[in-house]
């Protein structure tokens, strides 16, 4: 495999990033957005123990107007005077769903759905994968982020770990020297807080 330099912070890895378009950053620091053909379906996050997705929705309307179906591997979510969801799609890893929840912002009208994390610590790659469920490309239907996003979800992950585990140190700032590890299973693995 060949070794790529990336210019943007003087390291190297092994992803080939020269034509690989980047995943689109989104409103607030640490959201992404995952948009299909063009326009924009939905921003996430993460940390350690879930997955935030948030839906603009039109300003008119009220929690009650929605069905938001959580699973342990998909989110539907669709009007109810509608026959079919507008989102229906797999989850990119397993959900607990008897902690996970969703809300609708009545100030910004935005659906905000907190998707639990089975395996805490683990770095998810996307909050959904697409309709057809393909998580293995980047061709912009697919809900998976590019390498470098990736790699900077994994940091923040890691960072996150860090400061929890040691408490009287501050993190900020703190950058890893060549790609970081698994925030999942390093050194034994998260702890279950």
């Amino acid at each position: 495999m060949p070794n790529i330099r990336d210019d943007s912070n003087g390291s190297s890895n092994d992803y080939d990033t020269t034509n690989v378009p980047r995943t689109k950053e989104g409103s607030e620091s640490g959201r992404y957005v995952f948009e299909h053909q063009g326009r924009k379906i939905y921003e996430w996050d993460q940390n350690l123990d879930e997955v935030n997705v948030y839906i603009d929705t039109p300003a008119n309307n009220r929690a009650r107007d929605f069905s938001v179906k959580i699973q342990s591997n998909r989110l539907r979510i669709g009007l109810k005077s509608n026959d079919r969801f507008f989102i229906d799609e797999k989850t990119f890893s397993k959900v607990k769903t008897s902690d996970s929840s969703w809300y609708l912002d009545p100030d910004t009208s935005v659906i905000h759905v907190i998707l639990a994390k089975v395996h805490r610590g683990e770095t998810w790659e996307g909050a959904l994968t697409g309709r057809d469920g393909d998580s293995s490309s980047n061709n912009g239907s697919s809900g998976i982020v590019d390498p470098l996003t990736r790699e900077t979800i994994k940091k923040e992950l890691m960072l996150e770990r860090f400061q929890e585990e040691n408490a009287g140190f501050d993190f900020r700032g703190a950058t890893f020297n060549g790609e970081a590890p698994d925030p999942r299973t390093f050194m034994g693995g998260v702890k279950r807080c």
